[in-house]
């Protein structure tokens, strides 16, 4: 049977442990998208080949949205240029295209709305 003395011990214990992980935790968290403004782009996805890519999405002067999925790699086609990107699609529903795409290429604000990747549903990995 545990005694008031041990619980007492227990919580002054995890109190102790709380006290030094926060400013660790806080540190984590301090890369995170800053309030009100945009997300880190690492958190975006990453540059891909455009020879990688699974899909095309054609950008014309009229194009001001695209829906990607998270886990695709898009080769993106604007005038007799490319680009491609991989998304991540976790914990980012929304972007400016503008912010991924090479220097001057998009002409106009364009925002990619990114759905989860189907491979992970309820926290888990499917293939």
């Amino acid at each position: 049977m545990k005694t008031p003395m041990d619980i007492k011990m227990k919580t002054k214990c995890f109190a102790l442990i709380i006290a030094l992980l926060s400013p660790l935790l806080l540190s984590a968290c301090q890369d995170m998208r800053p309030l009100g403004g945009p997300p880190p782009l690492d958190l975006l996805g990453s540059p891909a080949p455009v020879t990688a890519a699974i899909r095309t999405i054609v950008i014309t002067p009229e194009t001001t949205w695209v829906n990607v999925e998270g886990g695709e790699i898009v080769r993106f086609i604007v005038g007799n240029q490319m680009f491609a990107w991989n998304f991540i699609g976790w914990g980012i529903d929304s972007f400016e295209l503008n912010r991924v795409a090479p220097p001057g290429l998009l002409k106009q604000k364009i925002t990619a709305y990114v759905s989860p990747d189907p491979r992970f549903r309820d926290g888990m990995l499917r293939f």
